[in-house]
């Protein structure tokens, strides 16, 4: 018997409830291929500060050479795959929950960005991207003039 978590009827959304069969759906043919690989993406912070926008993506035990970064119409676009430990493979494993494969991760730019100005880091296993705001995007302020 499957449990099904407990919503009350104000919090009911059908979008949310589709969103989850979905994704039980998917958990669900993983498990019954018996695949180690399952579909994961990165977990993803998007915020503005003044001059930027600042895009920050959970990718621990990452190398910066699986991961690829580029920004395709008004859209930023990550993808990489993250590969199941070999030597790992031949040890007898209780449990096994991190998951591995492929990903791809788009986000929608909310303005114009200087891509030629576009920065990214990666320290501790989080990848920090800086893309400037485009001169068009950049909030100016108009001062109003009184007239007597």
């Amino acid at each position: 018997m499957a449990l099904i978590r407990w919503r009350s009827r104000d919090a009911i959304n059908p979008f949310v409830e589709l969103q989850d069969e979905v994704n039980r759906l998917f958990d669900l043919s993983s498990a019954r291929s018996g695949a180690v690989e399952a579909l994961w993406a990165p977990s993803l912070d998007v915020f503005e500060e003044k001059e930027s926008l600042v895009v920050k993506a959970d990718l621990p035990g990452m190398k910066e050479d699986e991961v690829d970064i580029s920004i395709q119409g008004d859209m930023l676009v990550l993808r990489g795959e993250r590969k199941h430990e070999s030597e790992a493979k031949e040890k007898g494993f209780y449990r096994c929950e991190r998951v591995y494969g492929t990903f791809q991760r788009a986000v929608a730019l909310p303005y114009p960005v200087d891509q030629s100005k576009a920065k990214a880091t990666y320290e501790n296993g989080v990848l920090e991207i800086r893309l400037p705001k485009a001169e068009e995007a950049k909030q100016k302020k108009i001062r109003i003039e009184v007239k007597k």
